[in-house]
């Protein structure tokens, strides 16, 4: 049954890329301009000469490579600002209106700043990593207040809070959260990131080679490389999801008799 339902959501998959193709070939038609809006045939064509370039997998390596940066950076500060502000409510009140001011930030604006302060070459990471640490922050806050307060109790009577109470106890109940904020970190980090090389001009990157394909007017590519970003989004959320799986099918469900204490 597991396996239908994976094969059932990987077609799904495949057809939403062919939506895609459907819903330009009708702008295409309904604009009349085969310029802006070209044939899927030709967004086709560009894709499979692209994606057969050694310097295309240069470049998504180097973005891939951002990308990978920023989400390691944002899950670790993240996640340890998250269950800080949930144990600690003055700090959770405390840190709001700076999470707030990165959430509503414009990101143009947010790339102008980090370009003043930072080398550019660090931009498009630390861009991204202000756009997600928020994101993660909060879902790990989430997940420590809305912890069953009999567990909490039990592990209080016996133990005091340390490294192994959080590694075994802590982050195996916000696991929901935080794969949840993780899924939606992929899609907005890789848009951070894309947008960040794309105003910093960062070398053999996405971002450059889309900002010098609109130049020149090449938006066969631009359609081309979104598609491969749909794919980088699909491989960044969806290996995690296999690991995590495979270790919460090794890992026995956490019970008041089985906490760990010293």
């Amino acid at each position: 049954m597991l396996k239908n339902k994976k094969a059932r959501e990987g077609i799904a998959f495949l057809l939403g890329i062919v939506l895609i193709l459907i819903l330009i070939e009708a702008g295409s038609a309904l604009k009349g301009d085969r310029l802006v809006f070209p044939t899927a045939g030709e967004i086709s064509r560009a894709f499979v000469r692209l994606i057969s370039s050694g310097g295309t997998w240069a470049r998504i390596g180097t973005t891939l490579l951002h990308i990978i940066e920023a989400l390691a950076i944002s899950v670790l500060i993240g996640t340890g600002l998250g269950i800080a502000e949930g144990l600690i409510p003055f700090l959770h009140a405390l840190l709001r209106p700076l999470m707030s001011l990165l959430r509503s930030l414009p990101m143009i604006l947010l790339v102008i700043i980090i370009m003043v302060i930072a080398p550019y070459s660090m931009v498009p990471v630390l861009t991204a990593g202000m756009v997600l640490i928020p994101m993660i922050s909060e879902a790990g806050y989430e997940g420590v207040v809305r912890m069953d307060p009999e567990l909490i109790d039990v592990y209080r009577m016996n133990s005091g809070l340390n490294l192994t109470i959080l590694a075994r106890v802590y982050l195996p109940m916000m696991s929901g959260y935080m794969k949840q904020a993780f899924i939606n970190a992929a899609g907005m980090g890789l848009k951070v990131i894309v947008t960040a090389e794309y105003l910093v001009q960062t070398r053999d990157s996405l971002g450059k080679t889309i900002y010098t394909a609109s130049y020149f007017n090449e938006y066969p590519d631009i359609y081309a490389y979104a598609l491969i970003m749909i794919g980088l989004v699909a491989l960044l959320t969806g290996v995690p999801r296999l690991l995590i799986r495979a270790a919460e099918n090794r890992r026995k469900p956490v019970t008041s008799s089985q906490f760990p204490f010293r």
